[in-house]
Formats: structure tokens, sequence, C-alpha cells
């Protein structure tokens, strides 16, 4: 067996949120030298659970074995029509990590680190677009350039945020939004502090608003909160109106 490359592959799998919990099966299929197999895992993520399926095949000399793509699926048991899956793909160990693949499967967007066709890198949010499929019936990606403006600090600063106060909340916010998380905060109006949940969105260049059992905030609601604050807070109702003119570089490609 290569352990070198066996050692890269279980370091990709840690890197990419599927923990040590592969690492037996993955040497038990190496060492055998199975031409091409797959490993599977599930995780669970705001009660709802996901299952892996992770492919793996060896090179043309079976001495280097490749971690090339995984399966992903939530999975509703009450309701299996309600079930998404997505496929992710694995460039050199490096890729869209467990957590955000459940992310961009929930309808969130999630900022990463790409490399595009000449092998430079860049910086861009993605979002699963629902309208357009590969032949495959894969949900293809929407790659938002960082050249395209959208500036998620920007957009929350001076809202009365009281997470932004403390540096160190501030950090937490940002890396968790940029995961494609959901995150809470805490908003300042004149009758008290009020929380609400947040998640980026990049298509408008704005933000999306929760209430604290995550259902969608109307713009209409915060305004009846009476605070300038609130009003200052964008919404998913302010839809088309704000749809960004600017088109995006189309020389940058996803890799992961």
């Amino acid at each position: 067996m290569n352990t070198q490359n066996a050692e890269f592959l279980k370091k990709s799998l840690l890197n990419l949120g599927f923990g040590e919990k592969l690492n037996a099966e993955l040497d038990r299929e190496i060492e055998a030298k199975t031409p091409e197999f797959k490993l599977g895992l599930s995780h669970e993520f705001n009660q709802k659970t996901v299952d892996y399926t992770l492919h793996f095949k060896a090179g043309d000399n079976q001495d280097m074995y490749f971690f090339n793509k995984y399966d992903a699926n939530i999975r509703h048991e009450n309701d299996p029509e309600k079930d998404v899956s997505q496929t992710f793909y694995i460039n050199k160990g490096n890729g869209v990590t467990a957590k955000e693949a459940f992310n961009l499967m929930e309808g969130r967007s999630v900022h990463k680190q790409l490399t595009n066709l000449e092998n430079q890198k860049y910086q861009a949010w993605l979002t699963l677009d629902d309208q357009n499929l590969t032949d495959s019936g894969n949900k293809k990606i929407k790659h938002y350039h960082e050249n395209y403006g959208y500036d998620i600090e920007k957009v929350i600063a001076g809202k009365g945020i009281k997470e932004l106060e403390d540096p160190k909340l501030k950090d937490d916010l940002f890396r968790s939004l940029k995961k494609g998380n959901a995150q809470q905060i805490t908003v300042a109006h004149a009758d008290g502090n009020k929380k609400y949940f947040i998640a980026a969105n990049p298509q408008f260049k704005t933000v999306d608003l929760f209430d604290h059992q995550m259902k969608k905030i109307k713009r209409e609601e915060l305004l009846g909160t009476g605070t300038k604050t609130a009003k200052s807070l964008k919404s998913p109702s302010q839809s088309q109106e704000e749809s960004p003119k600017k088109k995006q570089s189309r020389k940058s490609k996803m890799s992961v």
C-alpha cells in the first residue's frame, strides 16, 4: 500500500469534514487493490440527516488512489419526496466540505477560495442553481466572483448588530456566514435587543433575514418595529428590484 497516498486521502477526508471514521475501511480497500470503491457515512445538521457516498478510484497502475467526488443526500424520513441530492467534486483534496454541502443544498451560499483555468486563486460565493441542471441531473453552481462586488461586511455594517462590537464575535459571525450558515445576531432596538438569523445572499448583494423559528422575515414586518435599524436591514422580499446588472467574469471556473 502506498502509505503516503493513504495519508493524503485521510487528511483530505478530515479537512472536508468527514472525520476519521472511514480510515480503517479506506485502508482495507486500498490494501485489497480494489480498482474502484465507495465509502458511506451520515452526519446530522440542524436535526436533519445527510447521507454521504464518497467515490474513490485507483490510477492506471493502481499505486495511487484518488478521491474524486461525493454524493450528498438530505434525507426526510417522513416525506422522501422532499429528499435533496447533489454531487460535489473534489480537486486535489480540496472542495466543498460536508457542512458546506448541506448549507448549499438548503439554499444558502458559501464563500470559497477557488482556482481558475490559469491556476490562479480567487474568492467567490457559490450557490446551487435550481433552474439549471447538468445532463446527470446535478444542479449547476453559480459563481459570484470577488469582482462582482458583494461585500457582506459592508452590507451589515452600521445596522446595530451587537456582535460587530466585539472583535471575536465579529470574526466568528463572518466566518460562519461564509461557510453558508444561517447565523444568529442581536439587533439593538428602541424597545430592547431582538434576535434574528441572517444568511448571505450574494445574488442580490444583501442578507436574508429569519426569525427565531427560521421563517423568512418580510420587510413590512421589520418596518413594523418602528426603528431606523430595522429599516436598514434588507429582506428577501426585495427580490428582482435589486437584481445586480453587472455580469460576472466568464474566465473563472470552479475547480472543486
